[in-house]
């Protein structure tokens, strides 16, 4: 599912955690940071500490992969928001 970068918190040191600078301009090859991305389309994920196999991610671009990562927290949107499918429309209407 297609995310967009809204912005990069802050880079860090890959093996201590240590903040080296708060919202850097980009982070290069080798670097690792905290960024915060949105979602395009609604998509199932949950924090790395509290579900490890729906906490990892990998950024895809021209079919490559050029990121991976973990993922720290996740702001849940509320569920009546939602769209829903006519599968969903159909399965409430014959009960």
């Amino acid at each position: 599912i297609a995310c967009k970068f809204v912005e990069i918190k802050e880079k860090c040191d890959r093996r201590s955690g240590k903040v080296l600078e708060e919202t850097p301009k980009c982070i290069k090859n080798g670097d690792a940071g905290m960024v915060l991305m949105v979602p395009s389309k609604p998509m199932c994920v949950e924090a790395f500490s509290k579900y490890a196999p729906l906490g990892r991610f990998a950024v895809r671009d021209m079919r490559q992969t050029v990121a991976v990562g973990v993922i720290k927290e996740v702001e849940k949107a509320d569920a009546a928001q939602g769209k829903v499918t006519k599968a969903a429309q159909k399965a409430g209407g014959k009960k």
